[in-house]
């Protein structure tokens, strides 16, 4: 219920005349008599005179005679000791008919009596006892006003003495004075809780014209004392009368909210009210509104609620920073009253929801009806929040609503930076709910719910600078790491490396609460390790820049950790190791770093190499950390700006390559053919012919390494790293190791290919075959991610001829890659073999490489090859089967693009699988024929190729990756 009970003071009016009259209620037809007329004849005045003296004897006789002692020396008039029989005397007397002169000198000379402020002050104060004792009993106004003959005509002329006193603001004496001081104030407290109105309906029309033109803070006070005043009568003309002088002047808001709270209204007026009380809303002062909400939610009735609410959402505007200026303007003010009065808004709104359901339902209820997403609106999220405060039977249905809503795209980021950006002070009280709902947030499955439960969490932290409110912050990340679901796990992580990038200094002294973390490293997913090394490494070199090294034990607990790991001889520790000290190195020598001096980043560099040195060593004689140590710096080098001392440092490593893994070719031949362990070699797959001056020696490697580990299981990632460095170097451009996207590969004799012939060889020449296969399609893979970078985006050195030689290239490569597949299928379905790991499974936090499979790979040709061919003109299908059978009798041949997606079941318009690259220019296609391969045979060979590969999908997670940027160009061909 709205209360207003602040009675205002005044000081003693002053006994002096006033220079401007006062103003004067006009008088209705039925007034009483007065005694004083306004004669112009001087001569008429002594009888006038000698009238009202009469008047005011005859008054003071009649009094007397009922036991009151109007003139007493020491105060106020003296009442009998029985008040009730000095009322029921007068009352007999002015009753009687034959007594209306007597009634009417009473009358008169009482009027007279008072037109002296100090004789109306003083049967306005409490009265003596016959004389006795302190003046405890009601004044003689009081007394007055129960006799009902006359209380009519009393009320009348007490109410038409207050505009005489209307200049008297007790707020302007710069004191608070008491009642008994404040004239205005007495007479109209002598109104109150009278027992019995003679006329209510002549009383209230005269009080509420005396209303219409008093002083505000007469005004307030009037209007909070018409309930005591009026009782429960004439209810319609009172609230009609409020509701037009509340348009007139808003400033009485408060006082007529407190007025309609406190009277008995049926369901018609109650109904009025609360539409005077919603039309107020847009126009109230911000101050006011408090009171304002508090009755509306007193007022909801199940058959106004809805109106209520649904009123509210769309007109009440608050807890709303508009820009980032204002945010700053706040946080630089402290705490303003803007935010003193959101805050007095939300405990009204929380105070009303608390103890009523009702309202509660309705809210959740007209929230989940909102369905356009500009319809959402900041209230809807404090309200929400209010209730998910209050308790918790509702908060799951909050939750709920929550997620829906965010999912749905209905509550955006903004919004909930407009609650909690730059009101720290205002959302203080409700932190642990907001961290409450962060937390069901981020563990959700719904990304969309994760990622706005990652900003709150960030908000949260950048808006709450104490201690304690940052540790629960804290406290509940680590908690949801600790959970073991892995979405949940990965999103805090996220979070975590947020707030690291964002306030590293800030995080350093709270290291303490999430140290624990590093002790549970064996229980992350290869991804989430990633995240944690990333975080821990911005803390740690944090710690060390600060001049205090201030943190400096989780700088040494993280160091001293992934030393140990580095150099375990257990894979799994090891890989873990490696992880940690690539993240570390990459920390130390990110050139986007600009905030640490020079002689620190040189130590940082200095302090990488030896990190880098370290964990090179120790994986030198393992292939598969070896792999892992060189992805991970190809990690490096695409997402960070790395110093030029560490990219020296790889080149010259990777600058072993051609001593490694290349021959040199004369004519495009090899120089000597040699058997490798009985088996023939032969160039394959030349895209460069005669020129070609180098090729990849995989046979040779194969066929020496079988009883160690091969230099060709790192092969790959070696490569990567090397067109890494070379882009690097070259603002993008891999011109200068061009050579090896055409060169050709030495492997075992075709002839090896055949089913009969393959099962003729021994276990260990069947090895070397499918080994060399399977390096080959490898080499294959990275050749096609490495180069398609060249003509997926524009390289300025690239000219437009070179671009259109690449993109033959590539799709000679392509083809080669699903041709070198489907040999190596058949050769596993004839000789099982597991096959050596090529790649570990780790996806990086900041760089997710899109990585497919051959089954999304079959799609992608597909769609794409569909999209390419749809406004083609179709041939004849009898030609189509012809031309297929007849160019493949006796003959070995590599199948196209077609004819695997044929193979597929993919619905195609190509008549003849003519050479891939025939819709090129007819520049591109010179070197067509130095990729055909007829092979003599003696008998038809029958080769598979089949869509899926069934045999190499049970060893898929083995292969190098292709990245789905790779098959962008497809798009080139038209």
């Amino acid at each position: 219920m709205v209360l207003l009970h602040q009675r205002l003071s005044s000081r003693k009016r002053p006994g002096i005349n006033h220079q401007c009259p006062p103003p004067k209620i006009p008088k209705p037809t039925t007034t009483t008599t007065t005694a004083t007329t306004s004669v112009s004849d001087e001569s008429r005045r002594p009888q006038n005179d000698e009238a009202e003296g009469t008047d005011i004897d005859k008054m003071v006789s009649l009094l007397a005679e009922a036991g009151c002692t109007l003139f007493h020396p020491s105060g106020p008039p003296c009442i009998p000791s029985n008040p009730h029989n000095f009322r029921r005397h007068l009352h007999r007397l002015f009753s009687s008919s034959s007594n209306a002169s007597l009634r009417s000198a009473f009358l008169s000379g009482f009027s007279l009596y008072i037109q002296s402020s100090q004789n109306l002050h003083r049967v306005l104060l409490p009265s003596n006892r016959d004389g006795l004792g302190p003046a405890t009993c009601e004044s003689l106004v009081r007394h007055l006003l129960l006799v009902p003959p006359i209380q009519i005509d009393l009320q009348n002329e007490l109410l038409e003495k207050l505009p005489e006193y209307f200049d008297i603001n007790p707020e302007d004496s710069g004191r608070l004075s008491s009642l008994d001081e404040d004239v205005a104030r007495l007479i109209v407290n002598h109104f109150r809780w009278l027992d019995f109105l003679v006329d209510s309906y002549a009383f209230t029309n005269k009080l509420l014209q005396v209303l219409s033109i008093c002083p505000l803070h007469l005004k307030k006070e009037i209007i909070v004392s018409l309930p005591e005043i009026i009782g429960d009568q004439n209810n319609k003309t009172v609230v009609d009368s409020l509701e037009k002088m509340l348009q007139e002047d808003s400033a009485i808001i408060v006082p007529v909210l407190d007025s309609l709270s406190n009277l008995n209204l049926d369901n018609q007026l109650q109904e009025q009210v609360v539409t005077i009380a919603l039309s107020c809303i847009r126009t109230i002062d911000a101050e006011h509104l408090p009171y304002l909400l508090r009755f509306l939610f007193l007022s909801a009735t199940p058959t106004n609620v809805r109106r209520i609410i649904s009123q509210i959402r769309e007109q009440l505007k608050f807890v709303g920073v508009s820009s980032s200026c204002t945010v700053k303007h706040i946080k630089l003010k402290g705490k303003s009253t803007l935010g003193n009065t959101n805050a007095s808004i939300l405990d009204a709104l929380r105070s009303s929801l608390r103890f009523k359901n009702i309202l509660c339902q309705e809210i959740l209820k007209e929230t989940k009806c909102i369905e356009r997403v500009q319809d959402h609106k900041v209230i809807d999220i404090w309200l929400l929040m209010l209730i998910y405060m209050n308790g918790e039977s509702l908060q799951k249905s909050v939750e709920k609503i929550f997620k829906k809503k965010i999912v749905e795209g209905c509550i955006h980021e903004v919004m909930i930076d407009q609650c909690i950006g730059g009101n720290m002070e205002l959302v203080q009280d409700y932190f642990s709910s907001f961290l409450s709902l962060s937390e069901y947030l981020l563990a959700c499955k719904e990304q969309k719910a994760r990622d706005f439960g990652i900003h709150m969490y960030s908000i949260l932290f950048e808006e709450f600078v104490d201690t304690f409110s940052r540790q629960e912050i804290l406290g509940a990340l680590v908690t949801h790491v600790g959970s073991g679901i892995s979405f949940e796990v990965t999103s805090a992580l996220d979070t975590m490396i947020m707030l690291v990038s964002k306030y590293a200094h800030e995080l350093v002294p709270l290291s303490s609460h999430i140290n624990g973390v590093l002790d549970y490293l064996e229980g992350f997913s290869v991804e989430n390790l990633h995240k944690v090394y990333e975080f821990f490494s911005h803390l740690a070199i944090s710690a060390r820049s600060r001049e205090n090294f201030f943190g400096s034990s989780i700088s040494n607990e993280l160091f001293m950790i992934v030393r140990k790991q580095v150099n375990s001889p257990d894979l799994k520790y090891k890989k873990m190791g490696l992880i940690g000290t690539l993240k570390i190195v990459s920390c130390l020598v990110d050139a986007n770093i600009s905030t640490c001096p020079t002689p620190s980043m040189q130590a940082n560099s200095e302090e990488a190499l030896e990190l880098l040195k370290a964990s090179l060593d120790s994986c030198k004689q393992f292939p598969l950390p070896l792999i892992l140590f060189y992805d991970e710096l190809i990690t490096m080098l695409d997402c960070r700006s790395v110093q030029p001392a560490i990219v020296d440092w790889i080149g010259k490593h990777v600058g072993e390559f051609e001593s490694m893994f290349l021959s040199d070719l004369e004519g495009g031949q090899l120089s000597v053919k040699d058997l490798y362990c009985g088996l023939e070699g032969e160039l394959m797959m030349n895209l460069d012919g005669d020129i070609s001056p180098i090729c990849l020696n995989i046979l040779p490697l194969v066929s020496s390494s079988l009883q160690s580990s091969s230099n060709l299981q790192i092969l790959p990632a070696n490569f990567l790293l090397l067109s890494t460095i070379e882009r690097l170097a070259n603002h993008g451009s891999l011109g200068g190791i061009d050579a090896l996207l055409g060169c050709p590969l030495h492997l075992p004799s075709s002839k090896y290919f055949s089913g009969d012939c393959l099962q003729s060889l021994t276990g260990k020449q069947k090895h070397i075959v499918c080994l060399s296969l399977y390096y080959a399609t490898n080499w294959i893979r990275e050749l096609l991610n490495s180069f398609c970078t060249q003509v997926i985006g524009r390289i300025a050195c690239t000219t437009q001829a070179t671009r259109e030689e690449i993109i033959v290239k590539l799709f000679k490569r392509l083809r080669n890659l699903l041709f070198l597949e489907s040999l190596l299928n058949n050769s596993l379905k004839l000789y099982p073999l597991s096959l050596p790991e090529l790649h570990l499974h780790v996806e990086h936090s900041g760089f997710q490489p899109n990585l497919v499979g051959h089954v999304e790979k079959k799609n992608e040709y597909k769609k794409t090859y569909e999209s390419l061919s749809s406004s083609k003109k179709r041939k004849d299908k009898k030609t189509s089967k012809a031309s297929k059978d007849s160019g493949i009798d006796g003959k070995l041949r590599q199948p196209t693009i077609f004819d695997v997606l044929k193979k597929a079941g993919a619905t195609t318009s190509q008549g003849t699988p003519n050479e891939d690259s025939s819709a090129l220019s007819p520049k591109c296609r010179t070197c067509e024929s130095a990729d055909q391969h007829t092979y003599d045979t003696n008998k038809k060979i029958s080769l598979e190729v089949s869509a899926i590969f069934k045999v190499l999908e049970a060893q898929r997670s083995k292969f190098r990756p292709l990245l789905v940027d790779c098959f962008s160009i497809l798009t080139f061909s038209t």
